[in-house]
């Protein structure tokens, strides 16, 4: 089976070319895949294969040629990963799957729209964050209260005071269930400054990584929000680099580098 590893600020995928959908990619090949000792090694993995042969989004189609058909390194279906469209937008157009400039994407979040060059950034229409109101997390014994935000997954992006690097985001973050029964992507954030914040992240299905696209949307929601503002632009600092989000009235705005690193076999 052929293979392309990628990343956007580090965030890492084994992306599966599929053009006709004739793999059969389980849970269990999957965390195969990402295993980072006996496998690949990964954040997750994105299967490139033709919308309108996947039944669950065949629905846009019309919009979107390819589906990026997106799975947690647990094996996991996931609805949306920002860093992972990036990735994916760029190994289309890499590949010649796709032209520069814009172009829509299915996922299971909906279509998102794309604009790449030949070379550099890669910007994701993420669509209107959702504020679903409050909830908390617990980390290490500590609570923090957060944002509740919908990205096309859910998210609790909490504003804590403390020093992110202390963490310990070894395990999953305590929350609530009855608000998130479905699990939730943490983030744990602070301003260093005007319009920037540094955070770092646990994804459910993945860990801490090093760094998540639908959350630093989440994450300037949630900064812009303690600053009594809705619209600006914002570097978020993650442990694999800095992205900018950028909301406006309508909709939101990633983007940031996203790199192929490598391409070859694996045998299954």
């Amino acid at each position: 089976m052929r293979f392309v590893k990628g990343h956007g600020t580090e965030n890492d995928f084994v992306i599966i070319p599929d053009v006709d959908g004739e793999l059969e990619l389980s849970g269990a090949l999957v965390a195969a895949l990402c295993d980072r000792r006996a496998g690949i090694g990964g954040d997750g993995v994105l299967r490139v294969v033709r919308t309108k042969l996947s039944p669950e989004v065949a629905d846009q189609a019309d919009e979107a040629e390819w589906f990026m058909d997106y799975r947690n390194s647990d094996g996991s279906v996931a609805e949306m990963c920002g860093n992972g469209t990036r990735v994916f937008a760029r190994y289309l157009v890499d590949s010649g799957l796709a032209g520069a400039g814009e172009f829509a994407v299915a996922t299971r979040g909906g279509i998102k729209r794309v604009r790449l060059a030949e070379t550099g950034d890669v910007t994701v229409d993420m669509g209107m964050p959702r504020v679903l109101g409050e909830s908390s997390t617990t980390v290490s014994g500590k609570e923090y209260v957060g944002l509740r935000v919908d990205m096309g997954n859910p998210h609790l992006a909490c504003v804590i005071g403390d020093p992110v690097a202390g963490l310990d985001l070894t395990r999953q973050p305590g929350f609530d269930p009855a608000a998130f029964p479905h699990g939730v992507n943490v983030e744990l954030l602070n301003a260093v400054g005007p319009r920037r914040v540094v955070m770092r992240v646990f994804e459910r299905g993945s860990g801490e990584t090093r760094s998540c696209g639908t959350g630093s949307v989440a994450s300037a929601v949630a900064a812009a929000r303690l600053a009594g503002e809705t619209t600006g632009t914002w570097e978020v600092e993650v442990l694999g680099g800095t992205v900018t989000v950028t909301l406006d009235e309508r909709t939101s705005y990633l983007s940031g580098p996203a790199v192929l690193v490598a391409s070859g076999e694996v045998d299954l």
